[in-house]
């Protein structure tokens, strides 16, 4: 058995004292909804919008179905906690604090070296945000979503809760009453943004709730990369990050949302992801989820115009004490659309992670493709894996495809790996790479090397 990973073994663990200007009460009510609203100056629809989420929350039963989310006090959170007075788009105006906290993790240099626009979340509020001017001459918006609520309000309200309605789920709900912060990304017709935006998102504070609401919308004919990460620090007490992703691709758009998340082991990560994709359309969801005490998430693409595509690449690293529930869903709802679901997934120490999948065709629908491939990689007899993958297909003219792997590190590969003069560690750890190789390839370099640190972080102490 390998020796368990400590607090010290996750490098993002480390917080400041909390000096925010701001916060509600611990706990959730109507009032909390209305002062997080009066804080952000909203038009009365948002608040409506709010209220609305709230009392369908309150409806909402917890699900009785995936990871075991019976710890969640929802009581003992601080819904709303604002860091500065003020977002500011000049790197020396954000708070020594907090731009010490991004250092540290490598935000800066990011945007400098290769990122044509950046949002930086801390706790409740976006305390940063800039965009390449070339691309805002161009009508690019990348913003905070209060920011477009307030200036871009009219396209705002068209797009923001019809992929995701506030009555969605229960999570959905609460994000929708409480949401704070985010990303909004407007391309317009035609434009490509050849360089990827990027949001980074800091929890700082304990017991703390973080929902950040991002919305893409990709013009006709438009492209965009869109890179999110997220961090926290390790406390004795639990933090809930609850987020909702919408994306609208528009005819013939692409838009690529590529996340490698890295929570802290005291954090629930419960978020919903979701995109409509139109004719000739192609969305990609490139997803890494390490970290957390507990996960749910399977970001989804509904297919709704002809020749549309979805694909969804996901991996999720479950250690001690973690489940990662995890997956993807595909909707065909248009002829000849195509889709594929990658899900790879590792287990040590006594983690648990399970594919949950869906693949659905609307009747009568023609020339559907989709295929679906999950490996599994168990490091130890103490780790689990579960796959429920669930198929409705309402048509005779498709072709799906599932193919489902569990496999353990076995003795024949070390052996074989450690006869050419490897460790047994580096020799597990070079199967490890190369079984997540594919979803690495299909991230921006700087994104390759990290995760692959990560991953090697995790995989420290694994065997011996």
């Amino acid at each position: 058995m390998g020796k368990p990973l400590q607090k010290e073994d996750y490098k993002f663990g480390f917080n400041y004292p909390e000096r925010s200007v701001f916060k509600t009460e611990k706990g959730l009510n109507e009032e909390v909804v209305k002062q997080i609203s009066s804080h952000k100056n909203e038009p009365e629809w948002m608040l409506n919008f709010r209220l609305k989420s709230l009392e369908a929350f309150r409806r909402q039963p917890m699900p009785n179905w995936g990871a075991d989310l019976s710890g969640i006090d929802f009581e003992d959170i601080y819904y709303y906690i604002k860091p500065t007075e003020e977002m500011t788009r000049s790197w020396d105006d954000v708070p020594d604090d907090i731009k010490e906290t991004f250092d540290r993790i490598g935000i800066p240099e990011a945007e400098r070296k290769f990122l044509a626009g950046v949002g930086a979340q801390y706790d409740s509020e976006v305390v940063y945000h800039n965009l390449k001017k070339h691309l805002e001459d161009q009508g690019v918006i990348f913003c905070d979503p209060e920011t477009a609520v307030r200036e871009h309000g009219d396209i705002v309200r068209e797009h923001f809760g019809t992929v995701i309605p506030f009555g969605d789920n229960k999570f959905a709900s609460l994000n929708s009453a409480v949401w704070s912060g985010g990303s909004f990304v407007y391309v317009p017709k035609g434009v490509h943004v050849d360089i990827p935006l990027q949001a980074y998102f800091r929890i700082n504070s304990k017991n703390f709730g973080q929902f950040e609401r991002t919305l893409i919308i990709a013009e006709e004919g438009s492209f965009v990369h869109y890179i999110e990460g997220c961090t926290a620090p390790t406390f004795s007490s639990d933090s809930l990050h609850s987020a909702v992703v919408e994306i609208i691709a528009k005819k013939n758009a692409r838009v690529r949302y590529s996340t490698i998340q890295n929570w802290s082991s005291n954090v629930y990560n419960l978020v919903t992801k979701r995109a409509h994709a139109h004719e000739g359309a192609t969305v990609e969801w490139v997803d890494g989820n390490l970290g957390s005490k507990k996960t749910m998430k399977y970001p989804s693409v509904f297919l709704l115009g002809e020749r549309a595509h979805g694909e969804i690449l996901s991996i999720a690293f479950a250690g001690k004490g973690q489940e990662q529930d995890t997956g993807g869903k595909v909707i065909h709802g248009a002829d000849n659309t195509t889709s594929v679901i990658t899900s790879k997934s590792i287990s040590k120490d006594g983690g648990s992670s399970t594919y949950r999948g869906l693949v659905k065709t609307k009747p009568g629908v023609r020339n559907i493709r989709s295929s679906v491939v999950c490996d599994a990689l168990i490091l130890d007899g103490d780790s689990t894996s579960h796959t429920y993958p669930y198929m409705e297909i309402n048509t005779d003219d498709a072709s799906i495809e599932h193919e489902a792997r569990v496999s353990r590190i076995s003795e024949t590969q070390l052996f074989y790996l450690m006869s050419r003069g490897l460790s047994e560690e580096e020799a597990s750890m070079m199967i490890v790479n190369g079984f997540i190789d594919p979803l690495v390839k299909q991230l921006p370099m700087e994104y390759a090397v990290e995760l692959n640190r990560l991953i090697e972080l995790e995989m420290e102490g694994s065997v011996g």
